[in-house]
């Protein structure tokens, strides 16, 4: 199902220029599994709060095998511009999707000559999969102005670079139903008739069980790696998941498990799915050259189920302020672990602070390669940081964050700018908010006006950073439109 021809793995350096030296010198190029979750919060897993009401025993046995990160951060603070940060090595924002998501039927958010991870690797001699949620486009065919499915869909996946694709674009919109590369699983000639927590109207696949999708995609996962493991070809799993995202949907092993709430019971059922994954690995001894990193693509939502959540005293954002959607830190700082034995240390913590966009270098830097000009614009390797190397943090590039609504804010250090709405002429900056996260990382006081140099350096540098195209050294490049410093609020953004 899954096979292409099999190239040699080849015997190479793992790290290229980045000084650390506890990376094997001959290694074989490291598998890659990257699993994204979705809707998950920094306070969700026990390891990043161990007060947390849901069992999370897989990604725990993970933070112990490897390095946990306690200052990461997704590209955005909602679903499609991360899903773009990741693959691309470049913030969303830069695009047309300066507010929300994309839509049921949007065309593809990522331009088809743009570098993507999964293009990198298989450049050089990697198999790449994605499995789960999309979200980033399509060229959906039409007939007299309708989307129709049966025709192969252009633009998805397979056309930026995976060689095999499997999942739903987005489990709650339509069509509901599988896509397999770029056709559907069957024809949705049914209708989701109402819209609910499941999801809009739209065509669906007679019998569609939304608490299939989950296990669906994890034994897809593992196939894929069991098939993959039977040749010596390197391999890149990308595995967005779709939980604990709505549909709040639970298989029935796992309802009532929590004994909180439905969402609780889909939480388990996230963790379990990682662990499905990883037992993959360790069946067929590739645990120990594999790569794999656990995140999530923004903080926990507000609107399926939180407040059984509170009741229960389960803190979805632990220490921090706010939701997914929102600029502050429970919007777009995640959980981060990394492992990979031998050259990660086991049960370790980093508190540098890290982007989603930072996967595309990582790989480069793997790989021995250099990025081109046009390429991973806002993306910085962490291989130094996975050998346990540190930064000092203003030697590197500052990390932009992005609201549902299109807020910016910047971050370098310990200080984090929030920009606010355009101001009066005479003081543009007058609603803009800094905040000294190393004190205050709950985000309560607003310190501009006792640190007026500190935030306009910061609103300096970000206005640089949008007219250089980019934040990594190098030539500038354009970006797709016009990219404001400051954008009119209030904005109600699409946080689905």
């Amino acid at each position: 199902m899954f096979r292409q021809p099999i190239l040699p793995a080849l015997a190479i350096a793992i790290l290229a220029g980045s000084g650390a030296t506890s990376f094997a010198a001959e290694a074989t190029k490291p598998n890659i599994v990257f699993v994204l979750a979705d809707d998950f919060g920094y306070g969700d897993a026990k390891c990043y709060n161990p007060e947390g009401k849901i069992a999370t025993p897989n990604i725990d046995r993970l933070a112990g095998e490897g390095m946990r990160f306690t200052d990461a951060h997704s590209g955005s603070a909602v679903c499609s511009p991360t899903r773009y940060g990741i693959l691309t090595g470049r913030y969303a924002w830069r695009t047309n999707l300066r507010r929300g998501v994309l839509q049921p039927y949007d065309p593809p958010l990522i331009a088809a000559d743009r570098l993507t991870v999964p293009k990198l690797l298989k450049q050089h001699g990697y198999h790449t999969a994605c499995i789960g949620k999309w979200h980033l486009g399509w060229d959906w065919p039409k007939a007299g102005g309708e989307v129709v499915f049966d025709r192969p869909i252009a633009g998805g996946p397979t056309a930026r670079g995976f060689d095999y694709y499997f999942g739903t674009h987005v489990p709650n919109h339509p069509p509901y139903c599988f896509i397999e590369n770029d056709g559907t699983v069957g024809q949705p000639t049914a209708m989701k008739e109402v819209r609910d927590l499941n999801g809009r109207p739209g065509p669906m696949l007679p019998g569609w069980k939304f608490d299939a999708i989950l296990p669906t995609l994890a034994e897809r996962a593992v196939k894929y790696i069991d098939e993959l493991a039977r040749s010596d070809q390197p391999f890149f799993l990308y595995l967005p998941l779709t939980s604990p995202h709505e549909p709040i949907a639970p298989s029935e092993r796992f309802r009532g498990k929590s004994g909180i709430s439905d969402l609780a019971d889909f939480m388990l059922e996230t963790d379990w799915a990682l662990g499905e994954v990883l037992a993959a690995l360790d069946k067929h001894a590739l645990s120990e050259k594999t790569l794999v990193i656990f995140t999530c693509d923004n903080g926990h939502s507000s609107y399926t189920g939180l407040p059984a959540l509170q009741k229960a005293g389960h803190k979805v954002s632990g220490p921090l302020r706010g939701l997914k959607g929102d600029i502050w830190e429970g919007g777009h700082r995640v959980p981060f672990i990394v492992r990979l034995p031998g050259v990660v240390k086991a049960g370790t913590t980093c508190d540098q602070t890290i982007c989603h966009t930072n996967l595309l270098a990582t790989c480069a830097d793997i790989l021995h390669v250099k990025l081109s000009d046009g390429a991973g614009e806002d993306s910085v390797s962490i291989v130094p940081h996975l050998a346990g190397e540190t930064t000092e943090s203003w030697a590197v590039p500052p990390i932009v964050h992005q609201a549902s609504s299109g807020t910016l804010a910047i971050r370098r250090g310990k200080w984090k700018l929030v920009l606010g709405p355009p101001g009066p002429d005479d003081n543009p900056a007058a609603a803009d908010q800094l905040f000294d996260l190393a004190s205050d990382l709950a985000e309560t006081k607003n310190v501009a006006a006792d640190q007026p140099a500190v935030a306009a350096e910061l609103a300096a540098l970000l206005r640089k950073m949008i007219a250089d195209g980019r934040s990594t050294p190098g030539p500038a490049q354009k970006n797709d439109i016009a990219v404001p410093l400051r954008i009119a609020q209030p904005a109600a953004g699409k946080k689905k």
